[in-house]
């Protein structure tokens, strides 16, 4: 019964140092009686018991690294707080197994040291305003270091970036001043807008007025033209009329008897007028007298 026990145990020992399933995104390293032997991947695998052992288990996932927070000086000499996150994964187990005793340690001291080297490089200003310039710059030199240690990283973020108070407040009061630059010189353009647009407003109205006072003469010029074309076409039509009424039989007789009414309309409005003195011949008792008289007048006047 106790060999039988002894011999249960045995197998398991031996089925629990043979056997191993490694999870996913997961990378074990086995070392043959010290010696790196191979690496184990994802599923079911077999060892050979009491020889090789899991020296090295690795997460192949990409892992977060908080990096510390750091005094990083300047190129204008200004110190800054400086703290941000490393993001990495593990590429090559082997390499991570054997190129360093603690490559987390050994990214995290490379991240602080690059970081400072970048910094030391920009100004203050330029320190806030490139920070994906300095995010690149770090992954590049820790990059190139890390594929020893079968690692790749995959970027690396600025968390914070904290100048001293008095910087602070003396950006805090530069930012002031800048915004209200910009509103007295937005304030300034509204009013040379304005000025335009009134100046062009009233341009484009004394246009208008003139060009409405042009058409207006225009207009009237073209009805005077008109009415006068008019009434000399009505008194050149009378005066066909006229002629040709007085080449009909009779048609004489009619202008003398015409004659004779203006003339008598006009000795009557010159008699009426007492400045004006009136020689009349003898005989202008009888009607017949006076339309002679007259009709000699208007022929006197021709």
């Amino acid at each position: 019964m106790e060999i039988a026990i002894i011999l249960l145990v045995i197998a398991v020992l031996f089925i629990t140092r043979s056997v191993k399933v490694v999870p996913q995104q997961h990378a074990w390293v086995i070392e043959r009686l010290g010696k790196y032997h191979g690496t184990l991947t994802p599923g079911l695998n077999f060892l050979v018991p009491f020889i090789d052992r899991v020296a090295y288990k690795h997460v192949l996932k990409e892992i977060p690294l908080d990096i510390a927070s750091q005094v990083c000086i300047t190129k204008d000499n200004t110190q800054l707080q400086v703290d941000g996150i490393l993001y990495f994964q593990v590429t090559d187990a082997m390499r991570a197994s054997y190129g360093s005793s603690n490559y987390i340690v050994a990214i995290s001291q490379l991240a602080q040291t690059s970081l400072r080297s970048v910094i030391g490089k920009l100004e203050l200003d330029k320190t806030f305003e490139e920070r994906d310039i300095i995010n690149a710059q770090v992954v590049a030199a820790i990059d190139e270091a890390a594929l020893n240690w079968g690692v790749k990283v995959l970027r690396y973020e600025i968390k914070d970036l904290t100048p001293p108070k008095e910087i602070l407040h003396a950006m805090q009061a530069q930012i002031t001043a800048e915004r209200e630059k910009r509103a007295l010189i937005a304030a300034s353009e509204g009013r040379r807008q304005e000025q335009i647009n009134i100046a062009t407003g009233e341009r484009e109205a004394f246009i208008a007025r003139s060009e409405g006072e042009k058409q207006a003469a225009i207009n009237s010029a073209q009805g005077e033209a008109a009415s006068i074309t008019a009434v000399a076409e009505a008194t050149a039509n009378a005066i066909e009329r006229i002629a040709a009424a007085i080449r009909q039989p009779g048609g004489e007789q009619a202008v003398q008897l015409k004659v004779a009414e203006r003339a008598v309309d006009a000795y009557g409005k010159v008699a009426a007028d007492a400045t004006t003195t009136l020689i009349i011949p003898g005989n202008m008792s009888e009607v017949s007298g006076l339309i002679a008289t007259a009709m000699k007048m208007v022929q006197s006047s021709k």
